[in-house]
């Protein structure tokens, strides 16, 4: 039996766990107010992979869910108490070698709210709409001639 590997990222009310486990059948998922377990078979052998751990905090496992892809299963977590960050999943400090952050996802939203947010993701979107370079405004006054040269520019000697 070998550990699946999985990567995790927290958010304001839940944290999600996405194992990477490709075509997996015979799943368990155990949510349990301060655990998580997971166990499959995998890949075209058969593996079985069984991951276990004890969560920094308490979930509500009730409301906690699963969804199951070709590729992977992802875990949805109910916080217990919503809005307190996990600086870790796990209540020990060790790292696990089969765990990391997925920091394609990651936010740090203790400090951004969602009005925030949304400026930001209109903000992307004006400067996506926004044209190329050559609709950029001459800021320089139209100076375009070579005369106004700086005054350390003078040609440099030859490397003998």
């Amino acid at each position: 039996m070998h550990p699946a590997t999985a990567k995790w990222y927290d958010r304001r009310d839940c944290v999600f766990i996405e194992f990477c486990v490709a075509d997996s059948k015979d799943l368990k998922i155990d949510f349990d107010k301060t655990k998580c377990g997971f166990s499959c078979l995998a890949g075209t052998d058969d593996v079985r992979h069984e991951n276990e751990m004890d969560l920094f905090e308490a979930i509500d496992e009730n409301e906690s869910k699963h969804k199951r892809t070709d590729r992977s299963v992802l875990l949805y977590l109910k916080k217990a108490q919503p809005g307190k960050p996990w600086p870790r999943l796990t209540k020990e400090k060790a790292k696990l070698t089969w765990l990391s952050v997925d920091f394609n996802n990651w936010k740090d939203w203790e400090d951004d709210s969602d009005e925030e947010m949304g400026n930001f993701d209109q903000f992307s979107d004006m400067m996506n709409t926004m044209g190329g370079e050559e609709d950029i405004p001459d800021l320089d006054g139209g100076a375009d001639d070579d005369e106004s040269a700086d005054s350390d520019d003078e040609k440099m000697p030859d490397l003998e």
